[in-house]
């Protein structure tokens, strides 16, 4: 149903209720039970969802294929005190899986080795070099995470060794799994019940999985004589991968991080404190902050830096060593930032030239590996398509991939790997990665223009500018900013509530840090607001904002935040689109 009756606004979109009928339901007055049933919850679900805990949401993990087994296997590792090695992937996910079980298995009096490969090196999960060496070296079990579902090859190397490997890994699977003691995966193909839980990220697994690990303990009587360790308090760490990797935002996720944000807050992680205090965080983290703050600060040792720098701060009870890698890692995200314009603009451009692809595919020579996920992102925004970016070095490239909501362009990379396209490749519905061969990026790009064109039509077709609530300017206040923020936690697959107000007339407007368009409005009503619109200042939308002038009135859609600096009951709105009112 049409907001507003705007079928076409200045960013070329038409604006509708989030809520087929501009009401989640008409008996519900309350402003957070409308933002929790426009996001699909059932009425007699608000309670659970308004608080959302993990006992509501928790399943029992052995509903996944082998949990049990997996779980028996760690359980052995910690009665006869066998050397275990975890094998995580170089990004926040990875980095949180690693430091879950890590933290866990420290807790169970075991001293767990960890191995995070160097992405320029060694590339994408685990090799068989890598897994026989650490084999060599001793370990009795391995357990991957955030990777392994497609490491057919480094398993099947690491099965001659004779040393165990359990897979905890949620990227897609084919039919056929590679060798291993167990492999837990909710997007396994032969998953049942434990399909549902199929947007968990690999963090999310591992959690699981220490539950399971614990109640096999507690069954075998290993509590009797020594303290249980929480798992509880390692929330933090499956909040902060869960929301850097963006999953869905849905059941279980939700509740892990509204209930990892709370123990967050209690600073007990020294290295998470140390890390937010270098981001400048002055205040506890919230959700925004783990996905732009904290996350990419991980992100960049992996991405430019020492793979396991992420790890070790996850990990340290060590203060003095604790504020030494936070340092690092915020050094190296400005450099990751400096990397990532340079790449972004040059992908631009290349982008520009290819018409109305369903699927940008761009290639560069010399682009930074560690920043192609980051690039393709910010063009899949631009573009509003999906995206890969691919870094060529000579005769091959290492591309990564993002989408959008509609298109699985996972699947599309394993359809291409599994035709000889890609050497390697795999990933989940909204990102992928992949090795290619130089010569064969054309063809690529040619496979899935074919492949996904009716799915980004459909997609782009559907695609509006949602809204939760219309307000005049007076409305926009720091109480209402408090009514939405109760339907929270935000993020993918649960999106921040989009708020409208207007008509109002532009005041003042310019131009401010890196192209943002700052100005103040005013409202029929006598109510003013401070406003920006970031990175808009050559766009159809800040060049509308700069150019109305006091003699035009305009609606303003976007996103209700508090005013800190002015403080009391004061809001401001963070623009995302606007629209003619006359």
């Amino acid at each position: 149903m049409s907001a507003l009756s705007v079928t076409c606004s200045i960013l070329g979109q038409p604006w509708r209720w989030r809520s087929l009928a501009g009401e989640a339901d008409c008996a519900a007055t309350d402003l957070t039970d409308q933002l929790l049933m426009s996001r699909g919850v059932t009425r007699d679900a608000l309670a659970v969802h308004r608080e959302p805990t993990i006992r509501g949401f928790m399943p029992d993990p052995s509903i996944f294929r082998d949990m049990d087994v997996a779980a028996e296997r760690l359980a052995k590792a910690v009665v006869e005190r066998q050397s275990v090695t975890i094998f995580g992937d170089y990004d926040v996910d990875g980095a949180t899986s690693s430091a879950l079980l890590i933290r866990l298995l420290r807790a169970l009096e075991l001293n767990p080795g960890s191995y995070i490969p160097d992405r320029l090196l060694e590339g994408y999960g685990p090799s068989g070099d890598a897994l026989a060496g650490i084999a060599a070296g001793g370990a009795d079990l391995i357990v991957t995470v955030d990777c392994g579902a497609q490491a057919f090859d480094a398993l099947a190397r690491a099965a001659e060794t004779g040393v165990d490997v359990i897979v905890v890994d949620h990227h897609k699977c084919t039919a056929e799994l590679p060798r291993a003691l167990a492999l837990v995966n909710p997007n396994r193909l032969d998953e049942e019940e434990g399909a549902a839980h199929g947007h968990l990220a690999a963090v999310g697994v591992a959690f699981l999985l220490g539950a399971a690990l614990l109640r096999t303990l507690r069954r075998r009587g290993w509590f009797e004589s020594r303290p249980e360790p929480s798992l509880m308090e390692l929330l933090d760490l499956v909040a902060l991968g869960t929301v850097a990797d963006v999953a869905a935002l849905r059941g279980l996720n939700r509740a892990f991080v509204s209930q990892g944000l709370k123990i967050m807050r209690k600073g007990r992680n020294i290295g998470l404190a140390a890390l937010a205090r270098a981001a400048g965080l002055t205040k506890p983290p919230t959700a925004t902050d783990l996905g732009f703050a904290l996350g990419p600060r991980i992100n960049a040792g992996g991405r430019v830096g020492k793979s396991d720098l992420g790890v070790r701060l996850l990990v340290t009870e060590d203060e003095g060593e604790a504020d030494e890698i936070a340092a690092e890692l915020d050094r190296l995200n400005g450099e990751r930032r400096a990397i990532e314009q340079m790449v972004t603009e040059a992908a631009e451009q290349i982008a520009a030239t290819q018409g109305n692809r369903a699927v940008a595919v761009v290639a560069g020579e010399g682009w930074h590996p560690g920043v192609i996920g980051i690039v393709a992102g910010r063009l899949k925004e631009r573009l509003g398509r999906p995206t890969i970016v691919i870094a060529l070095d000579g005769e091959t490239g290492k591309g990564s991939g993002r989408s959008i909501a509609g298109v699985d362009l996972g699947a599309a990379v394993l359809a291409a790997r599994d035709s000889g396209l890609l050497v390697a490749g795999g990933g989940h519905a909204m990102a992928a990665g992949l090795t290619i061969d130089a010569a064969a990026v054309d063809a690529l790009a040619t496979f899935l223009d074919d492949r996904l064109a009716a799915d980004v039509a459909r997609a782009r077709d559907d695609r509006a500018l949602l809204f939760d609530a219309v307000v005049s300017a007076r409305g926009v206040a720091g109480t209402l900013v408090d009514a939405l923020d109760a339907a929270g936690p935000y993020g993918a697959g649960w999106p921040a509530p989009r708020v409208a107000t207007g008509p109002v007339r532009i005041i003042k407007a310019d131009i401010v840090g890196n192209g943002h368009v700052r100005a103040i409005v005013a409202g029929d009503d006598g109510g003013s607001i401070k406003t920006i619109a970031f990175r808009q200042a050559t766009s159809p939308l800040g060049l509308a904002l700069l150019g109305a002038g006091p003699h035009r009135r305009l609606w303003l859609a976007g996103r209700a935040r508090r005013d800190d600096w002015s403080g009391g009951d004061k809001a401001e709105l963070h623009i995302d689109d606007a629209a003619w009112a006359d």
